[in-house]
């Protein structure tokens, strides 16, 4: 007991650490996939890839036969896919930081079956996967 009220500020230090640390993987939301199990959803043919990045990204490259609605104009179009409830639904913006909050909205909506594209189609494009659009011509 002496131990633990003589170093106090120790311990205390100790723990705010150790919760500082876990702090990421607490504010993780959403169901993540890997770029392997995003492929292997997708190629079960049952799944619809949304990207929620501008039109300009979409154009100048996107996973192929994914629809593109923009993260903003997202609630306001949510009835374009009212007939993709019952697939998967895989979420692509650029680095993987957006897909959360339009997950949150589909889920909402009433989307049982949402997941986020960990590191988005930048990591796609970066393992050299293929990819739809102007840039993808190259």
């Amino acid at each position: 007991m002496k131990f633990i009220v003589d170093n106090i500020f120790l311990i205390g230090l100790v723990i705010i650490s150790g919760g500082a640390l876990l702090i990421p993987y607490l504010q993780q939301r959403g169901s993540k996939l890997t770029l392997l199990q995003a492929t292997q959803l997708i190629n079960t043919g049952k799944t619809l890839v949304l990207d929620v990045r501008d039109a300009e990204q979409f154009a100048a490259a996107h996973l192929r036969d994914a629809r593109n609605i923009p993260l903003k104009e997202l609630p306001q179009r949510i009835a374009e896919l009212e007939k993709f409830k019952g697939k998967s639904v895989i979420v692509v913006c650029q680095s993987g930081t957006q897909t959360a909050k339009a997950e949150g909205i589909l889920k909402k909506a009433g989307f049982a079956e949402v997941h986020g594209l960990t590191g988005g189609i930048a990591a796609w494009q970066a393992q050299g996967l293929p990819t739809a659009g102007q840039k993808a011509a190259k």
